[in-house]
């Protein structure tokens, strides 16, 4: 093959869509060569599928070509493409995930998200060797993995992902925290199981420190936490008003029936909460309840805080039947 052909092979441009738009395709992992030859050509990317392998070959390219999800210009050459696919320049997408989320639910988004079996990611989760490789000393992930916005490609592994979350809760969690801690008699896990209870009772901010004083002084004191947030984790699907019968749920996790702290997280909290844990403010309040608009009553007694839920019954019924009448009406 001379010189000149040599060059027209590999630099020769190719006209790829149409102006302006570029073309998007995914390489899965463990394409061969020959089938990623096969998927450029059939989508319009390359000329022809043994032109791109032949140009691979000469660049010493072949074995170099790396899975992920690929934009791909108007106008493309062997060189170009090969390029792009060698150097991994794999589109860049992105994923934005909130307090509080449990370690399920990232299963299913990540699972989605990477094309994998979520019960693959779960399993990942609950890996006490993984979690060990971590610095996690427990035995699941949960609480663990970061609530944030995060960058990935399509190419990447559940694994990877879910180490760069842990990752990124360790540079949160950062020494001067863990002396805190420390200082407070607190573990890192025990700091982190109670922010998922704060981040799931929690709506507005201000009263982050205030929650979380009220179980430390109910810990104290030798008093179940009484923390709905963990008995909405024995729940399946999204929270719900708790009945009855579910505070008698059996479970380690249930702190109606069980004093102290549950053994692990039951979401992963953001900084906030884990701060509101670290610094509590010196309030005498053991009780609180939900008002309906994301604020709470606090209380200092149990006559108090049955009068602030007596109050809040009453606002609840007079609302549904409000909402009721107004349905009904013709």
């Amino acid at each position: 093959m001379g010189l000149l052909s040599v060059l027209l092979l590999i630099f020769m441009p190719w006209h790829v869509s149409e102006p302006g738009r570029g073309m998007l395709l995914t390489i899965p992992r463990g394409t061969s060569p020959r089938q990623i030859s096969h998927l450029l050509r059939q989508h319009g990317i390359v000329r022809s599928e043994i032109g791109f392998l032949a140009s691979a070959r000469l660049l010493g390219w072949t074995t170099s070509l790396k899975a992920g999800r690929y934009r791909f210009n108007e106008w493309e050459n062997h060189y170009s493409v090969l390029r792009t696919l060698v150097n991994g320049l794999a589109v860049l997408e992105k994923i934005t995930l909130p307090e509080g989320i449990r370690a399920s639910k990232i299963a299913g988004l990540v699972a989605n998200r990477l094309a994998v079996d979520s019960v693959f990611v779960m399993r990942i989760i609950n890996d006490s060797d993984f979690c060990t490789r971590m610095r996690v000393e427990a035995g699941s992930l949960e609480g663990y993995l970061y609530p944030d916005t995060y960058l990935f490609q399509s190419n990447d592994g559940a694994e990877l992902f879910l180490k760069r979350m842990v990752e990124r809760f360790h540079n949160v969690f950062s020494d001067s925290l863990r002396e805190i801690a420390r200082q407070h008699g607190w573990t890192v896990h025990e700091v982190v199981t109670l922010a998922s209870i704060v981040e799931g009772e929690a709506v507005v901010d201000s009263e982050r420190p205030i929650i979380s004083a009220i179980y430390i002084n109910r810990l104290r004191r030798g008093y179940p936490l009484q923390a709905c947030p963990t008995v909405q984790y024995l729940l399946p699907g999204p929270p719900r008003r708790l009945l009855e019968k579910d505070l008698k749920i059996q479970s380690p996790y249930n702190t109606y029936l069980h004093t102290g702290l549950p053994p692990g997280p039951v979401n992963n909290p953001g900084l906030r909460s884990i701060l509101a844990v670290l610094h509590p403010v010196p309030v005498d309040y053991l009780y609180l309840v939900a008002n309906g608009d994301g604020t709470h009553t606090f209380s200092r007694t149990l006559d108090e805080h049955n009068a602030a839920k007596r109050r809040f019954e009453h606002v609840r019924r007079n609302t549904v039947n409000s909402h009721q009448s107004w349905t009904s009406t013709p």
